[in-house]
């Protein structure tokens, strides 16, 4: 291949590797929807690599906590070396193809101008345009990091407040058995209707933050037995024993609810590619909570003063009816993000991860 071809090849291979690393920070950090990214999976991938040994050797679950609770800030963090990395070679194979110049040349005077060090230039106006481009592009990917920091950290926080909240409700880990007994003891059932509106909105809330903020989902809760996956399926199961179990009028807020909740688990689940049933129908596709564990519920509110349809038969098909339509990426989502054992939920994950099911305080 001529000296000339061979150079403008180069060259066009830098600028796609640049422009390359500029779209994946943009998906990434600015645009505000869901846009999943191939360099960005990548370095998580690889970071759940690395953790994933550490993982193999636990032998609790606080320690696969403790382990999981690095995955998301790793991940962020490796994000921009990544970048930097790419732009680096991107602008490496323009200067060399640009100038006249070695590839250690390109490659020092390529990594001086991204950084700003000032300690390699070369004149014309080519090679001017290309290091100040590149200086502006490093200076401008450290910017975008640090701007989506607090953004990522607000909807963090706004997440656990109502997952924190939830323990007063449904004790720890949060059950939904627990929060409908408890509601019957002290405020009634007849206020259930307000945390299922508020719960609504959470789940609108996390539909659009752990989408176009998809990092969020791997940020774990304060303590080990708290999750954000766990506290969606305690609220979306009371919804459903409201609806199908509690001998009451139908409450339309709880139907709401779960309709914002499997929509917004859907959602995040089509991001992680993950798959399920896109119109089921209970019993033709079957939920993971069995009939015992239905009627052992049943037992429990009934013990509890909650007052229940006489037609247990009825109310199991309703339930179901209700369950299946999150049932499945409730799972999907509790395994990828490894969530601590709960009813119905986290628990069906972690006894396939773990050599044994490390027991929780009902409180």
């Amino acid at each position: 291949m001529p000296d000339g071809l061979l150079r403008l090849a180069v060259f066009l291979m830098g600028l796609v590797l640049v422009g390359a690393a500029l779209l994946s920070a943009v998906r990434t950090l600015v645009l505000p929807r869901a846009a999943p990214d191939q360099f960005t999976r990548l370095v998580f991938m690889l970071v759940r690599s690395l953790l994933g040994i550490g993982l193999k050797r636990a032998r609790s679950y606080r320690q696969v906590d403790g382990l999981m609770a690095l995955y998301a800030p790793l991940g962020l963090i490796s994000l921009v070396p990544g970048w930097l990395v790419v732009v680096t070679l991107g602008y490496m194979g323009m200067l060399w193809a640009a100038g006249d110049l070695t590839f250690y040349q390109a490659f020092r005077l390529s990594g001086s101008s991204l950084l700003t060090l000032g300690i390699a230039s070369q004149d014309g106006w080519l090679m001017t345009a290309l290091e100040l481009s590149e200086a502006a592009l490093g200076l401008t990917l450290v910017a975008l990091v640090i701007g989506y920091l607090p953004t990522i950290y607000a909807a963090f926080s706004r997440r656990e407040a109502m997952v924190t909240m939830l323990e007063v409700r449904a004790g720890s880990p949060p059950s939904a058995v627990e929060m409908l007994s408890r509601f019957q003891r002290i405020h009634g059932l007849a206020q259930l209707s307000a945390q299922f509106q508020a719960w609504e909105a959470w789940f609108a809330d996390i539909e659009e933050s752990h989408t176009s903020l998809p990092a969020l989902v791997f940020f774990r809760s304060p303590w080990p037995d708290r999750s954000w996956v766990t506290a969606a399926g305690a609220v979306l199961d009371a919804a459903a024993l409201r609806q199908s179990v509690v001998d009451l009028p139908t409450e339309p807020q709880a139907a709401l609810c779960i309709r914002a909740g499997y929509i917004a688990l859907r959602r995040i689940s089509d991001f992680f590619g993950i798959a399920y049933h896109p119109d089921p129908h209970f019993p033709l596709q079957p939920i993971s909570v069995s009939r015992l564990e239905f009627d052992e519920a049943c037992a429990r509110l009934a013990q509890s003063g909650v007052p229940l349809k006489a037609d247990r038969d009825q109310a199991w098909q309703d339930f179901g009816g209700w369950r299946v339509n999150y049932d499945q990426a409730l799972l999907a989502l509790a395994n990828l993000t490894l969530a601590p054992e709960s009813p119905w939920s986290g628990s069906r994950s972690m006894r396939s991860m773990l050599p044994f099911a490390v027991k929780r305080r009902q409180s």
